[in-house]
Parts: structure tokens; C-alpha cells; sequence
């Protein structure tokens, strides 16, 4: 089964007009969305959800697809998308981490709503010899230009095996949807993805076939090298994979993806008329995908996630009797933290504007890892 919904326009969820549910009646007339670009797992889903929303609420929502984190951050910050369908560059952008750690960037204070959890592994075309992890050595890695959510979560997986970004060939590609085609033409030998991508079903269908390295959960040594690099990924039991016979298991790590963020500052009646709409619709868009079961809110609404929740979302999800005492502190320490990151932020960049472009993002990543330690 492939992820990807067809839609001929970009225009998603303009469905009919009928009767509006009365319990979400607050939602907008007309929303505007980003995501991962099309053919992505991360655009299909949001596509079947506004979809949902056009149906069962008549709201009618415009997806702006990009390739890059950049592309899918820049609209909602700028006011012209009210929610983004991130992946990992939601955590970036909050600690102005590596591609943001530059003086137009720097940390920002977003919001989560809810967020479906992913597997991810090194998935690699079948004929690569690539069997683990380590097996990547002197291989092909697709990376996406732009993209630290992909590249960095690569860089983990790549650790779990021993290995650095200086022991592969790293091959970079303009856009998520290139970099994931590349096995298929023979232009990389592997990348770090969700296993439900659409180009991963014609990977899989191709000659060369697909394979996914382990991550197994019992391999300590694997483990701590992978959370050193990126602390936010834990082991994964996935049996939904592009080419995975039924009834097997592949070993992967779990991170949040799509997560649905927003700004801080969006209303929290804004949130809460959401998220409802994303529970109450649930059973339009439920089966829109392999991996769309997974939205419910007993485990989309659940820490821990890539920035804090919204306080509509938390609001929700309390009427709700999802939301714990544990979820409250996590949620605390994770706002404590992003503050900690954006008063830093303000004090130096006041401090280091005569530095060059790489030489402040190099002490900014340096003071970043200062406050981290200082937290934890």
C-alpha cells in the first residue's frame, strides 16, 4: 500500500460544503498548512486530514508543500500558515541547532499540537550489501540539502554502528523527494527515513529491492552512540515498511513525524478548536495511509515530543483524561528549556556580532551544549 494521496490541485479539503458539525464550529473557514512535499509521508497525512476537515467541517485547507525545513518553518513564522507538519527541524529550531544557528535563525518559540510517532532506521536498497548498520561503511548515504531533520538523524543511525559522516560517502540532493528516489536510480546506496515514504514502495518493487539495518533494542553500546548525537529517539517495534512481509518486525527507532506545530503566541482557543477537529475526525482520516492509526490521541497527544504543546492542545487533552501529572512536568521542564535557550540567544547574539558567519555558529552550538548540560 502506498502513502501518498492523489490530489490534483494543491488544493486539499475542499470537499462539500455540508452540514458543520456544531462541536467544532470554531474552527476557520480556510486554514493554510506546510508539510514535507509531495509523495512524502508527511504530505499524504496531511492531505487525508484536511481532507477530513473539509468533509466534516467544511473547512477548506491549502497545503503549501517544500523540501526543506526552511521552506515548511519560514511561512508559519512569517503569519501565512497557522500549522506546519514538521520533523525533527521542530526540535532544531527551538535550540537554533545547525542549520539555525545562524544570526537570521537562532531559537524559536514554537508549539506542538499533536504528533504521530515514526519509526526510522538506514533503510538501503537491497543489493547494497549494506545488512547493518556498520555495513555502510564507504557506502553511498543519501542526505537532503537544507533538511537537518533527515541529515542529523542519519548521522545518529550512522553512530549506532560505529561510524561517522567521514567513514560513508555522503551524497546530497536538492529535495526530500530526490534524495529518497536516489536507490531506485542507483545514486545512493542508502538514507534515513520513515518506512512508509512512497518512494520506498517503488524501491521496494525495483530490482534492487529494499533491506532495513537494525537497530536492535538490546545493543547498548549502539544506543548510547546514537542519543549522543541526538538525544530524542528511542527503540521501535515497526511492523508497517515499504517491502516488510506481514507478520515481520524491523528493528527501528521511534521519533515524532509528522508533528503538528504551531507558534507560541497562536491563540489557544485557535489550538483547542483544532485538535478537537483532529479527534473528531479521526475516524475520516484513520485509514488514509498505513501508519494513520496512530493519530489517535492516546498516542499523538503524548510526550515526548520535539518542542512543548500548545496550551489549547494541553487544555483538550486533559478534558480528555489523556493528559497526566508526568505529561504537566514534561511539559514544564520542556518550556523551562526552550526558555533557557531563547534569553540565551538574546544575550549572545548581543555579544558576537563581529564574528564571522562560522565562527558564531560554532560558539552558539558551543553555548547551546553549555545550557543543555546546565539543565540536565
Amino acid at each position: 500500500m502506498k502513502t501518498g494521496y492523489k490530489f490534483g490541485a494543491a488544493i486539499c479539503g475542499l470537499m462539500a460544503l455540508g452540514t458543520v458539525a456544531a462541536s467544532a464550529q470554531e474552527l476557520p473557514g480556510t486554514m493554510v498548512w506546510t508539510s514535507y512535499d509531495v509523495g512524502s509521508a508527511g504530505y499524504a497525512e496531511a492531505s487525508a486530514i484536511a481532507d477530513a476537515f473539509g468533509k466534516q467541517f467544511g473547512t477548506r485547507v491549502r497545503i503549501q508543500p517544500s523540501g526543506s525545513g526552511i521552506g515548511r518553518l519560514q511561512p508559519l513564522l512569517q503569519g501565512r500558515a497557522d500549522y506546519a507538519f514538521l520533523a525533527t527541524e521542530a526540535f532544531f529550531v527551538s535550540e537554533g541547532a545547525f542549520d539555525f544557528a545562524t544570526r537570521d535563525w537562532g531559537p524559536r518559540d514554537l508549539r506542538a499540537v499533536a504528533g504521530r510517532p515514526a519509526g526510522i532506521t538506514l533503510i538501503a536498497a537491497g543489493d547494497a550489501g549494506i545488512d547493518t548498520v556498520a555495513d555502510a561503511r564507504g557506502k553511498r548515504i543519501a542526505f537532503v540539502a537544507g533538511n537537518p531533520s533527515v541529515n542529523v538523524k542519519c548521522e545518529a543511525i550512522l553512530a549506532f554502528g560505529g561510524l561517522t559522516l567521514d567513514d560513508v560517502e555522503v551524497v546530497t540532493f536538492p529535495t526530500y523527494a530526490a534524495a529518497m528516489s536516489s536507490m531506485t536510480r542507483n545514486e545512493s546506496d542508502a538514507t534515513c527515513t520513515t518506512p512508509t515514504t512512497s518512494q520506498l514502495y517503488e524501491l521496494a518493487e525495483s530490482p534492487r529491492g529494499i533491506h532495513y539495518a537494525p537497530l536492535e533494542a538490546d545493543n547498548a553500546a549502539g544506543w548510547e552512540g546514537l542519543l549522543k548525537v541526538l538525544p530524542i529517539m528511542g527503540p521501535s517495534d515497526e511492523d508497517v515498511a515499504a517491502g516488510l512481509p506481514e507478520g515481520e518486525i524491523a528493528k527501528m527507532a521511534a521519533y515524532r513525524y509528522p508533528v503538528i506545530t504551531t507558534t507560541s503566541e497562536k491563540s489557544a482557543d485557535d489550538v483547542y478548536a483544532f485538535i478537537k477537529a483532529l479527534d473528531e475526525s479521526y475516524d475520516l482520516y484513520k485509514d488514509g495511509t498505513a501508519t494513520m492509526q496512530r493519530w489517535t490521541l492516546e498516542m499523538s497527544g503524548k510526550p515526548a515530543m520535539d518542542v512543548p504543546f500548545h496550551e489549547g492542545a494541553v487544555r483538550y487533552l486533559k478534558e480528555k483524561g489523556i493528559w497526566t501529572d508526568e505529561d504537566d512536568a514534561w511539559n514544564t521542564k520542556r518550556i523551562e528549556r526552550l526558555d533557557a535557550m531563547l534569553a540565551a540567544w538574546d544575550e549572545f547574539k548581543a555579544q558576537n556580532e563581529a564574528l564571522s558567519d562560522a565562527e558564531f555558529a560554532d560558539a552558539w552550538m558551543a553555548r547551546r551544549a553549555e545550557i543543555v548540560a546546565q539543565l540536565n
